[in-house]
């Protein structure tokens, strides 16, 4: 057997030992803290899960865990020992490794490579034993129980298989606790019911898992214990049998129950049916239907995994969907076609506002206006002067900093930024808003300008949908569509509670428990 392969542990596994512990762990960003004195134990051979919202420290953490930084103060410990040096790679590798919700597999190369990337057998003058490596690896695969051929190329493998091999080249390390981060983001429910099946019968074997999932009811499925975390600091720890749900959500919340303190809004009797979603199934299997009237503000919530981007992008243009029809005041739009969506009046802040809603090398002005040349030219000819009075006019409404409109947009900051896309959205007096993740990594100033902006054109008429899982985002909907694994599955009207609103996008129906 290939030194780098490791046997399956024998013998009963000490439940009360440690696998790992992390012990008033505290780390910083510049005057942002990341973990403030959190830490968790993890026994030898559990499922312990790790849950909390966005900003709650679970990154930060399992960064420490696998060594990729240190922390400012305090300790991590393996089977009782002290951590090793953050230099010493392997050490590391030995102990623990983390199977991301993106995958670090790389297509071009077979399974047999991949799980022996760096660590080939080699022959007489170094080359490298290609025959040794498929029998390694085929051991290693068979050892484990993971049913993929080791010739295969990687790219061919389904998410569920990428999995598995890199829980597969992990073990092949020694390594017998196994991060797992997010890793139904992609699957179905089979799929799913797979994993749980690998890491029951992996558990049983002597490996550790540590799982962090936005989802609930997974967690009562498959894990022994749960933390959660709350702000950068650890809440609780206790066994998910002596959990309940309602009571995962108040620590992950901080609140048993809040009401927003916004007055009830009511649309006027007479508002007419803005846009119209029949039926629509995107690419990955979600679905929705809607009819949203004019000035109305619905939220589509969810987690990772739950299809809201998918069918946002779908009725923007950016995704041709599958199935099923969108329509703004009456007129079906081409599904997938950006032009017809934006002739049609809607106006898109995307998710990723560096990849898909921002040329950074470009100036504001050349951003704001992109998208209506005709309102800044005459006869195909643009006018730099009406561009630039356009963009003076955006910078004003939306209070970007910035010294005029030739600044590159490159050179903002991320909250200036995304109020860049806020105005190119906003450029063509949209009749349907759709914000996707809108205050993502941006301050409360430009938080306040960027939802500001959403009372101020609802009063115009403009419907908005805002597809989000923060609740600050949320607040300000009229009501919110709830998605779980593609499909809706709960509408809660507006002075909603945050605990039956995050449980909701975790799979849990409070009102039945």
């Amino acid at each position: 057997m290939n030194a780098a392969t490791r046997a399956p542990a024998d013998g009963p596994v000490d439940v009360d030992r440690p696998a790992v512990e992390a012990v008033n762990v505290t780390k910083r960003y510049g005057s942002t803290v990341a973990l403030d004195g959190a830490g968790i134990v993890v026994r030898a051979g559990e499922t312990h899960a790790l849950v909390g919202r966005n900003g709650a420290g679970k990154s930060t953490l399992v960064s420490i865990l696998t060594g990729l930084q240190g922390p400012d103060s305090g300790s991590v410990r393996f089977d009782g020992r002290p951590a090793p040096p953050l230099s010493d790679r392997t050490a590391w590798r030995q102990r623990v490794a983390c199977v991301y919700q993106k995958s670090t597999i790389i297509p071009e190369l077979t399974v047999g490579e991949n799980l022996f990337l760096n660590r080939h057998a080699r022959g007489p003058g170094r080359l490298i034993r290609w025959a040794a490596l498929r029998r390694d690896a085929a051991r290693l695969l068979a050892e484990w129980s993971v049913d993929i051929d080791p010739s295969r190329p990687a790219a061919a493998l389904t998410v569920e298989q990428r999995q598995f091999v890199e829980i597969a080249r992990a073990l092949s390390f020694g390594a017998r606790f196994i991060i797992l981060d997010e890793p139904t983001a992609q699957l179905d429910g089979t799929g799913i019911n797979r994993l749980f099946e690998r890491i029951r019968a992996l558990r049983a074997q002597g490996v550790t898992f540590l799982f962090i999932s936005h989802h609930l009811q997974e967690i009562y499925e498959i894990c022994d214990r749960v933390t959660v975390f709350r702000d950068a600091r650890h809440i609780v720890t206790a066994p998910v049998a002596e959990l309940g749900r309602q009571a995962v959500v108040a620590a992950m919340t901080g609140e048993d129950v809040h009401l927003s303190e916004a007055a009830r809004r009511t649309l006027p009797a007479d508002a007419p049916v803005r846009v119209t979603v029949d039926a629509l199934v995107t690419r990955t299997g979600a679905e929705l239907s809607l009819v949203a009237r004019a000035g109305e503000v619905i939220g589509i919530a969810g987690g990772g995994s739950s299809g809201k981007i998918e069918v946002a992008e779908a009725i923007a243009g950016l995704a041709r969907p599958v199935s099923g029809t969108v329509a703004v005041d009456g007129r079906v739009l081409r599904p997938g076609s950006v032009p017809d969506a934006l002739a049609a009046g809607i106006g898109l802040v995307p998710q990723d506002r560096n990849r898909e809603g921002l040329v950074p090398q470009l100036s504001i002005a050349e951003n704001v206006t992109m998208t209506v040349p005709e309102r800044i030219g005459r006869r195909g000819v643009l006018s730099p002067g009406r561009r630039d009075a356009f963009a003076r006019r955006t910078i004003a409404d939306l209070a970007i900093k910035a010294s005029g409109p030739d600044v590159p947009v490159g050179e903002l900051s991320g909250g200036n930024q995304q109020k860049v896309v806020m105005g190119r959205a906003l450029a063509n007096d949209p009749k349907v808003l759709v914000l996707l993740t809108p205050t993502a990594g941006v301050d409360v100033r430009s938080k306040q300008t960027l939802l500001g902006v959403v009372q101020e054109v609802r009063r115009g008429g403009t419907t908005v949908l805002v597809v989000s899982d923060e609740l600050d985002d949320l607040r300000i909907c009229d009501r919110v569509l709830v998605m779980f694994r593609g499909r809706v599955v709960a509408e809660k009207a507006h002075g909603w509670s945050d605990n039956h609103l995050v449980a909701a996008m975790e799979g849990v129906d409070l009102d039945h428990v």
